[in-house]
């Protein structure tokens, strides 16, 4: 195992990356709030511009709660995987021009083993702060102005809470032996496998920062928490993290799993847990920019049987909605009685594409209903730069999702503001242009079509 002087690990993380895509291919979004997600009565926030956060809108909150923080002129778009995959895509590869060893933990995120590097510097003056200062340079020029943010440590756990130490567009690093005092002032939380439930025991003990946690004795972390949390708990509050990075393959499944102190027994209990695991589901699969059509749920009794179920859905998805309605139906298939000392809920038949649920919980198309814009204007737009048409009857008309890429055989290439009653708006602009213009059209015109995302790098013909 290399040495502390020896280990230099980076993590990057690129910053509110779905929506600062967005505002890149989008010039009318950009110094404006932005909201990406799922637009449905209960979608789930992906990603919050910058913008948007500064009225507390955050990532896996309900979509109608940032609605409600956020003023006029947020724009609410749903997700172009495509174009999060094809800007991720470039920043991975300069990272793997930098080192052989780039381990991707998703399509925003990844930790990159600079002792592996051929040109990384070491750690003495101010070499590293220089060459990552060139990394993100780089990566901002090859993305169209796309930032991020790294940190540098012995670590990864280190490198990964350096990273969020100083965004947006910030680098972080902690030396040799400077591990225990970045470490220590942080909160509990800041620890990996620490998340709201352990925390909130912890806090019961008096025990609310990482020093704190360090003075706990692996004994009573394992008497609390069981052998394998207690004793990785009591490592990584000592900055002990020895893990590599590995070039990992595609995963091909995510799954969450939840440990109760006592059995439970009520059905309603469990359904929470499965809500909870639902929304944190979700939210990594946006992150993957990933779908899935499987759906797991495994549960143990007390005396430690264990039940799985599988169901494979007709369409892919990474609706928490659709993921919890799943998991539901699933754990109604078993007898819970006994009582459970856990349960998991996890996905699989991942894909990077997916097909809306067409139901009345779904997203909705058909021509008689209101108008939904994304507000990214503020006020409407004038009247000049519309025409106005005649609102198709009679038929439901296809689905238009605001922030769709579109291109229209006489008006050139944009994006969809806004659809309903027969009507799809659209915004003709580029990540090479101005603010475009705003026109409505026949929800079926026959011009309009579907689009490839737009290419930052090269001038509009």
């Amino acid at each position: 195992m290399p040495s502390d002087e020896q280990r230099r690990i980076l993590h990057l993380d690129l910053d509110a990356f779905f929506a600062a895509v967005e505002q890149r291919d989008k010039p009318s979004l950009r110094g404006r709030p932005v909201v990406v997600g799922g637009l449905g009565a209960r979608g789930v926030v992906s990603t919050a511009s910058y913008e948007a956060r500064v009225y507390g809108a955050r990532s896996a909150m309900p979509m109608h709660e940032a609605r409600r923080r956020c003023p006029a002129g947020t724009a609410y778009l749903s997700g172009r995987f495509a174009a999060y995959r094809k800007s991720s895509g470039v920043v991975m590869g300069l990272l793997r021009e930098r080192s052989p060893l780039v381990e991707q933990v998703s399509v925003d995120e990844a930790y990159v083993d600079l002792a592996a590097a051929p040109d990384a510097p070491g750690w003495a003056g101010q070499e590293m702060e220089q060459w990552c200062a060139g990394l993100l340079a780089r990566i901002e020029e090859e993305t169209g102005g796309l930032t991020a943010s790294v940190g540098v440590a012995t670590s990864k756990m280190l490198a990964k809470l350096a990273s969020e130490m100083n965004k947006p567009a910030g680098a972080t690093v902690i030396r040799p032996g400077e591990e225990l005092a970045a470490l220590y002032p942080l909160a509990t939380r800041a620890i990996p496998g620490i998340g709201p439930a352990t925390a909130s025991r912890l806090h019961s003990f008096g025990v609310d920062t990482v020093a704190d946690l360090a003075r706990v004795s692996e004994a009573d972390l394992v008497a609390i928490f069981g052998q394998a949390h207690g004793t990785a708990l009591h490592r990584l509050a000592r900055a002990e993290d020895d893990r590599p990075v590995v070039v990992e393959r595609e995963a091909k499944s995510i799954s969450v799993e939840q440990t109760f102190e006592t059995d439970i027994t009520d059905r309603a209990v469990l359904e929470g847990e499965l809500r909870q695991m639902a929304t944190g589901l979700a939210k990594r699969l946006a992150k993957a920019a990933v779908f899935a059509r499987t759906i797991t749920v495994k549960a143990r009794e007390g005396d430690f049987t264990t039940h799985t179920r599988s169901g494979t859905l007709p369409f892919a998805t990474g609706d928490a909605t659709v993921i919890l309605r799943e998991g539901r139906r699933l754990l109604g298939s078993l007898d819970v009685s006994p009582g459970l000392r856990l349960l998991g809920l996890g996905v699989a038949g991942l894909t990077a594409h997916a097909q809306d649920e067409l139901t009345l919980e779904g997203p909705l198309y058909a021509a008689e209903l209101p108008v939904e814009m994304p507000d990214a204007l503020g006020a409407a737009p004038e009247a000049s730069d519309i025409e106005v048409p005649r609102p198709a009857t009679g038929r439901n008309a296809p689905g238009w999702r605001p922030g769709d890429d579109v291109v229209h055989e006489e008006h050139g290439a944009g994006w969809v503001w806004g659809a309903g009653r027969g009507v799809v708006t659209v915004r003709f602009e580029g990540p090479l242009t101005g603010a475009g213009p705003v026109r409505s059209l026949r929800y079926d015109d026959p011009q309009l079509h579907p689009s490839d995302p737009p290419d930052w790098r090269w001038a509009p013909v």
